[in-house]
């Protein structure tokens, strides 16, 4: 009964058209794997002749004009060095500055005392009562004059001497104010101000220290930092007041981000030192270095030609650099290029960004994008 039962129902399960899905189940396992590879291949010639007929973007390579750069160190320097001078002998009385300090015009960095000058203020005070009492007295003596002359009692003569006095005392009265304004104004020129705005430089001396007129109190950078470039001589041909220079980036912690500042030359001097020739340069945000401190600076040695291409179109692979070139009627080329400086490109407003290619491609290639 059971091998009847078998028989019946074998016909109906493997029937391929009422139950195709059935058929994958009775065929063997590597006939399954080959349909498997042969439905993907299929799959994959169909994308890549989708992708053939698409006109990828490409970028065309031609030469360009650039500067030829070289690396050299260059020393921050201040524009002015200027000194902040004692206007009077005295002793230090206070000091508010210390080298890396930075000041303000006007601002006063230290005080000169002198007690000559506090003596001579109290003799003149004194001196100044005595003319006041003095002044008083003949106002008195010539007002009582001026009645008994009106009354006929006394001469012309005594009210002209009694005047005369008056006068005198005055004048005296106002001299001896005169001189209380100067040793005012000495002391006050003891305050020593700030010439400039800067960053003081040096201090030579210290609370207390005995100063004469004229003796330096501090040594102020004043205005703005330059970046000063010796180059040997052989560059002096290349070297114009407007050209650019690029300043790399300042430490080890900057170095990673690799930033760089662009500066300009305003100054180049006109007499060749030891065999060198002398460079100012204007870079912005030098304020926070050291002056004397030394930094990476690439400058234009003159002009060579090379092939630069956006950044985008080249990619990374097992420590190499690719870039993918475009063939016609065949598929894109994996070719091996050697890449320089980041630069920029000249007739591509929309590219900001683009990189030197030294060896690998030739004028005219096509590139597309990996």
């Amino acid at each position: 009964m059971l091998s009847q039962q078998s028989t019946k129902t074998t016909p109906i399960c493997t029937s391929p058209r009422r139950y195709p899905s059935l058929l994958a189940l009775r065929m063997p396992r590597s006939l399954a794997l080959g349909a498997a590879i042969l439905a993907l291949g299929a799959a994959a010639m169909t994308v890549n002749s989708a992708a053939a007929t698409a006109t990828p973007v490409t970028f065309k390579v031609t030469e360009s004009t650039v500067d030829d750069l070289k690396a050299v160190y260059a020393t921050v320097r201040s524009t002015d060095k200027i000194h902040a001078r004692s206007r009077v002998s005295g002793t230090v009385a206070s000091l508010s500055v210390d080298e890396g300090s930075q000041v303000k015009t006007g601002q006063v960095i230290a005080i000169i005392a002198d007690q000559k000058i506090a003596l001579r203020l109290a003799a003149i005070d004194a001196k100044l009562v005595a003319l006041k009492s003095r002044v008083e007295t003949a106002k008195a003596d010539l007002e009582r004059t001026a009645k008994l002359k009106k009354r006929g009692i006394v001469s012309q003569a005594r009210y002209d001497t009694a005047k005369t006095a008056f006068d005198v005392a005055s004048n005296d009265l106002k001299s001896a104010r005169a001189d209380r304004s100067v040793i005012e104004k000495q002391g006050e020129e003891g305050k020593v101000l700030s010439p400039a705005d800067g960053r003081v430089l040096l201090v030579p001396v210290t609370k207390g220290s005995v100063i004469l007129p004229g003796e330096t109190i501090a040594t102020i950078a004043a205005n703005q930092y330059v970046l000063r470039l010796e180059l040997p001589e052989r560059h002096a041909k290349f070297l114009a007041k407007g050209d650019k220079v690029i300043v790399g980036a300042r430490g080890l912690k900057d170095a990673k981000s690799k930033t760089v500042t662009e500066g300009t030359i305003v100054q180049v001097f006109p007499e060749l030192q030891n065999g060198r020739v002398i460079a100012n340069a204007m870079v912005p945000s030098l304020g926070t270095y050291f002056v004397g401190e030394r930094t990476l600076v690439w400058i234009s040695a003159g002009k060579r030609n090379t092939m630069i291409i956006p950044a985008a179109y080249t990619f990374h692979r097992y420590g190499l650099d690719y870039v993918r070139l475009n063939r016609e009627g065949k598929p894109p080329l994996d070719i091996v290029v050697q890449l320089g400086r980041a630069a920029k490109l000249e007739n591509d407003a929309k590219t900001k960004d683009g990189v030197e290619v030294l060896t690998g491609l030739r004028t005219g290639d096509q590139l597309v994008k990996p």
